[in-house]
């Protein structure tokens, strides 16, 4: 798939890997919506990409992604305010070790939810011309050919975002607190990398039209590669 000319929504779009993800859609001359329920981050960020690209091409809607009704709400602005829908990065996450019931909510739920309502918009059969759903971290990909959508999970490294930093408040890591010294041991070790790395991925998966059922990796020492599987993916033709 080409993306330019594309409309893509990336949710947790404000900050992080979501707006390295953004700018690259936006370079690569696609449409996009970014959701994030930081309205703060989410105005900085349009008003900062308006500068850079023309502005009508990108739309910021405040949505917390735990709330079913405010996503379908904000699907369904970016078929009215765009007149089609191409590409859904699944992207907003957190790390709140203490509050695991939210995280599990925006950090699966979420996703699993952005999936189905992707679907329902892009497949071919329903109105949709097909397209591509991106999962951030996630192993929710599978292969459905008769919808003409195509669905992929990258799943990155340590990246230079918000969320890492987060590792040094107990509030955020819980439990998990005392092993802050350790996660920043592996940071060192393993290298940590700059969302635009991972925004390559995400146009790499994107542009090659095979990729489908897939997870890929990215980290400091490896760049972006794939998880090799044993034996084929199953593929539905159904």
């Amino acid at each position: 798939m080409h993306v330019n000319g594309k409309v893509a929504l990336v949710t947790g779009g404000a900050q992080g890997i979501g707006r390295a993800f953004v700018q690259a859609l936006l370079g690569k001359g696609a449409k996009v919506a970014l959701l994030d329920r930081n309205s703060e981050a989410g105005q900085e960020s349009k008003a900062a990409l308006d500068e850079q690209f023309e502005a009508q091409r990108a739309v910021f809607i405040q949505c917390d992604v735990t709330d079913q009704e405010q996503l379908k709400g904000a699907f369904k602005k970016v078929i009215e305010h765009f007149g089609r829908l191409d590409i859904v990065v699944n992207n907003a996450g957190v790390n709140n070790e203490k509050d695991w019931e939210s995280t599990i909510q925006i950090n699966l739920t979420s996703v699993i939810r952005g999936t189905y309502l992707g679907l329902e918009y892009m497949r071919k059969g329903n109105g949709g011309d097909g397209g591509v759903i991106i999962n951030i971290s996630s192993l929710a990909a599978a292969n459905m050919e008769n919808y003409g959508v195509r669905l992929n999970t990258i799943c990155p490294g340590f990246v230079n975002t918000p969320i890492l930093q987060s590792i040094d408040k107990e509030e955020n890591m819980g439990q998990f607190y005392s092993y802050k010294d350790e996660i920043k041991n592996m940071m060192q070790f393993y290298g940590v990398m700059d969302p635009s790395i991972i925004a390559e991925g995400l146009i790499t998966i994107i542009e090659d039209d095979t990729l489908n059922g897939e997870v890929m990796k990215i980290t400091a020492s490896q760049g972006i590669h794939f998880q090799q599987y044993s034996q084929t993916p199953f593929t539905s033709k159904r």
